[in-house]
Formats: structure tokens, C-alpha cells, sequence
């Protein structure tokens, strides 16, 4: 029985987003689909609801996340989160922190390369997920300290970004 299920959530006439999309529902997060090469998911985390964007890449077999966060960086404060942002992505191993410099808006984005695979596992879109809300998470304090609190980058870095060390 299992085996007929995974082969109707993979046949022949899927699309990649359509996985993601069963994915997303089956962890009852709020989603929408955008056209046929997009999705836009909601989820809640400890410090704002993040706003994720998936989009599919056809020609690369690539699959897009990006997420938004709630924080808007005022005119004022563009190029002390410029500097935040450099530091804050030396310490990522997979995607980046970015600005979207007409709205404003830091975002983090990530690909999954299928290459040549038809769709992406539950596994992938479980660890892209995971990842894309653990960092955001991990990252939020230094963001809001630079634009809600008018701190220096350094100082949001010092204050707000603990990189763990050793074992527990």
C-alpha cells in the first residue's frame, strides 16, 4: 500500500511544488499557491511568523526557498545591516542572509539542487525547512538589535549570535 501511495505522489504528472505542497499541508502550515512554479507557506516561529517563497527552476532543476522576515530596515539603517549581513553569513554553511533592497526586507534563501531527480524526498523539504527556521532563528535577535535598537553591527554580533562551542 505504501508503495502505490509514493508512486502517486511521484507519478509522471507531478510537479516538484505539488510535493511541496502536500508537504506543507501534511504540517497544517498555511499555504497558497501563487501559479504553477510557486508556493507561498506561513509559518510561526519563536520571534515572527516567516513568510517563505518556493519557486521551481525548471531549466536547472532547482528548487528556490526564500523567507522573508517581518522586519523592515528603515533608510537610515541600510548600511549598518549591510555590515551585519556580511558578518552574519561567515558563520552559514548552507544559504544566505539577503536584502531586498526595493522592499527592504531581509530574507534568507536557499536551492536545492535535484539534479536530474524528478522531485524532491520528504527529507529534503523536511532538512530545507528546518534549516531555513533554525537559522532565521538563530539570526533574528542580531537583525532586530541593528533595526529595531540602532546597535552597531558588532555589537548585535556580540550580543545576539552565540555560536555554540564544544559538547553538552
Amino acid at each position: 500500500m505504501t508503495d502505490l501511495l509514493e508512486e502517486e505522489a511521484t507519478g509522471p504528472d507531478q510537479h516538484p511544488l505539488d510535493m511541496v505542497e502536500r508537504f506543507v499541508t501534511a504540517n497544517a502550515w498555511a499555504c497558497e499557491r501563487l501559479a504553477e512554479n510557486e508556493i507561498a507557506v506561513e509559518i510561526e516561529g519563536r520571534w515572527c511568523a516567516y513568510r517563505m517563497w518556493f519557486g521551481w527552476e525548471g531549466e536547472l532543476d532547482a528548487l528556490m526557498l526564500s523567507c522573508a522576515f517581518d522586519l523592515k530596515v528603515p533608510e537610515d539603517r541600510l548600511s549598518e545591516v549591510c555590515r551585519l549581513l556580511a558578518y552574519v553569513n561567515e558563520r552559514l554553511w548552507v544559504g544566505h542572509f539577503d536584502l531586498f533592497s526595493g522592499e527592504r526586507v531581509i530574507t534568507y534563501r536557499h536551492a536545492l539542487l535535484l539534479g536530474g531527480h524528478d522531485m524532491p524526498t520528504d527529507e529534503q523539504l523536511a532538512d530545507l525547512i528546518d534549516i531555513t527556521i533554525s537559522e532565521s532563528e538563530r539570526f533574528y535577535p542580531a537583525f532586530q538589535y541593528v533595526i529595531g535598537d540602532g546597535k552597531s553591527a558588532e555589537d548585535a554580533v556580540s550580543a545576539a549570535i552565540i555560536d555554540p562551542v564544544g559538547e553538552a
